[in-house]
């Protein structure tokens, strides 16, 4: 895991000194996952999750936006209301080191110039690799998952927040951000590889797609040279 980070920001830091407006934030919040164990809510939080976000601000109204972002995600089925889940001891905890990528679009003019406080809503779209554990749990023995690798895959967020601008150089930003996965095991249900063919590891809705969610504040220190927004005459 250090490695990766350490090659996130070997990536980045040519990105930051040459833009002309751009933001270095740390995410702070929670996570949770929605998939074959546990509740299905989308907004409960169980576990502490951090990032680093960098955003290159184009116009009031568009950035580019990369993330580094972790989390160990943690279900389990006597957190649910479902009485059919309730009933078994499963549980599932994974862990998530996520590369995003994509656009952030602000539904008001949000301009790093004025003196005033701005304030405006916004969606993130892009694309999600992710690392994630792999992992089975013999229904025999519901409390001793056992972890057999790791593996890569893709995700696809969709993140709504609110920001606002403290000063000239800090921005406090709110968002929900849920991410739809590739994969229908991150909590073990399916699993994969040499063990795909045994059905005594594998439980709930077969081949329907997990997702997991963060929530949480960023806190932005924004630096450079200020883009001119100005309409052309």
């Amino acid at each position: 895991m250090k490695r990766i980070f350490l090659l996130s920001l070997f990536l980045i830091l040519p990105l930051i000194s040459t833009a002309q407006m751009h933001e270095v934030g740390v995410f702070l919040g929670g996570s949770n996952s929605i998939g074959d164990i546990g509740s299905r809510k989308f907004i409960n939080t169980k576990s502490p999750a951090f990032g680093l976000v960098y955003k290159y601000n184009i116009t009031t109204r568009y950035s580019f936006r990369g993330s580094f972002s972790y989390s160990k995600i943690e279900n389990r089925n006597f957190f649910t209301n479902d009485l059919n889940r309730f009933l078994t001891f499963l549980s599932a905890t994974n862990q998530i080191l996520e590369f995003s990528g994509g656009i952030e679009f602000n539904f008001f003019d949000f301009n790093l110039h004025d003196q005033d406080l701005d304030f405006s809503p916004y969606v993130y779209l892009g694309l999600n690799y992710f690392q994630y554990d792999l992992f089975y749990t013999d229904q025999n023995s519901p409390l001793s998952p056992v972890k057999y690798s790791d593996d890569l895959e893709f995700a696809i967020p969709l993140v709504i927040g609110a920001k606002a601008k403290l000063s000239e150089q800090f921005v406090l930003s709110f968002e929900v951000g849920a991410r739809y996965t590739f994969t229908d095991n991150l909590d073990g249900s399916n699993p994969v590889n040499e063990f795909e063919n045994n059905p005594n590891l594998k439980h709930g809705a077969l081949y329907n797609n997990d997702w997991y969610m963060f929530t949480g504040l960023t806190l932005s220190f924004t630096f450079g040279r200020l883009p001119c927004y100005c309409k052309e005459k």
